[in-house]
């Protein structure tokens, strides 16, 4: 498995490799030196680490330099996978599962690619022709039938239900839940929209966990002192998967960027503000926004717009509408799937039966 990047990469590729070790199989995880080296050993899988570098389309020097780095890549994934004498490769997306998606076509090894997104990144979209499936998080247009499949997006921790949520959390009757967050690395624009939020909201009665990520937390929670915790007010720098499931479970909005956490949070049947990343890769995440917000699931707020104040109306206007709250979690659900690891597993196992199982 080639899982590698931030903890949005990892986590899900991770919730496949639990289920294909459940079902007997051996997994090794092959990847770079950022947020993988952690999360991999903590979920007990082998790691074996290549050079790794993203394609810098707006530098052509670094961009030379990881042309470089990833042929170096290539021929340490070649080794790795007849190293662990493999079966099978399964590509969770990113310039890492393109390295090693090149060297399993190098060893014709079958291929399983996994896309997050609403449309398919670049290293998939080399890499599509020669894989035995492709499981797509979002519809894509253009890729249906044969080779591509729709499985969701892979839960690092299932739900529950939200009143058994609410109970862990010690949520009071009747005060709403508001979760917001800009991934593992943290958005600088949410972060300070949700700061200069915290009045409103607390004069509103709502209670907030606000996870701040990992490149801002420190900051923040030195500027707030003792208030980072306190008025119905919560700062985390980041939450586990079990206890972010849990207080998505629990919640009755929740505040995000647009990248494939979006389905995450669908799953768990919750209704958002979603605030799409404008840099992300082709506008992806203003893509998969408007997927959400088109089944009425999400209300957008483009990142130029976004203030606190802004944030504050748009949360206190869904808060004080439980009947549009409970629509948009209604099409949360009904966008979200908790069987994704599962369906992408029998599509591993699929192609390495294809090939007569062990290819030793």
């Amino acid at each position: 498995m080639a899982a590698a990047g931030t903890a949005g990469h990892v986590l899900p590729a991770l919730a496949v490799a639990d289920e294909l070790r459940r079902r007997g199989a051996l997994v090794t995880v092959i990847g770079g030196d950022r947020a993988e080296v952690q999360l991999v050993r903590e979920a007990r899988f082998p790691l074996q680490r290549i050079p790794a570098a993203g394609l810098d389309r707006r530098n052509p020097l670094r961009a030379g330099r990881a042309l470089l780095r990833s042929g170096a890549g290539v021929i340490a994934a070649a080794r790795a996978l007849r190293r662990a004498r493999c079966d099978v490769v399964l590509g969770s997306g990113g310039y890492s599962a393109g390295i090693v998606g090149a060297a399993a076509i190098l060893l014709r090894l079958p291929l399983v690619l996994t896309e997050a997104d609403s449309h398919l990144g670049l290293a998939n979209r080399i890499l599509a022709r020669h894989a035995r499936c492709v499981c797509l998080a979002f519809p894509i247009a253009g890729a249906r039938g044969g080779r591509f499949v729709v499985t969701g997006r892979p839960l690092p921790a299932a739900p529950i239900a939200r009143e058994q949520a609410r109970a862990q959390l010690g949520c009071v009757e009747g005060q709403p839940f508001v979760v917001i967050f800009g991934g593992s690395l943290g958005s600088a624009r949410i972060n300070a929209a949700a700061l200069a939020a915290r009045a409103p909201l607390a004069g509103a009665g709502a209670r907030v966990l606000h996870i701040a990520g990992a490149r801002e937390y420190a900051q923040l929670a030195r500027g707030l002192g003792e208030d980072r915790q306190g008025s119905g007010y919560e700062l985390r720098e980041l939450l586990e998967p079990q206890a972010l499931s849990l207080a998505l479970s629990a919640a009755d909005l929740v505040v995000c960027r647009a990248g494939g956490s979006v389905l995450e949070v669908a799953a768990h049947g919750a209704p958002m503000i979603l605030v799409p990343y404008p840099h992300a890769a082709a506008d992806h995440q203003r893509a998969n926004a408007a997927r959400i917000a088109a089944a009425g699931a999400a209300v957008v707020i483009e990142d130029r717009e976004l203030s606190g104040e802004r944030l504050a109306q748009a949360v206190l206007e869904l808060l004080g509408d439980r009947k549009r709250l409970a629509g948009m979690a209604a099409a949360a659900r009904s966008l979200g799937r908790t069987d994704a690891a599962a369906l992408i597993a029998q599509e591993v196992e699929a192609a390495a039966a294809a090939t007569g199982g062990r290819r030793r």
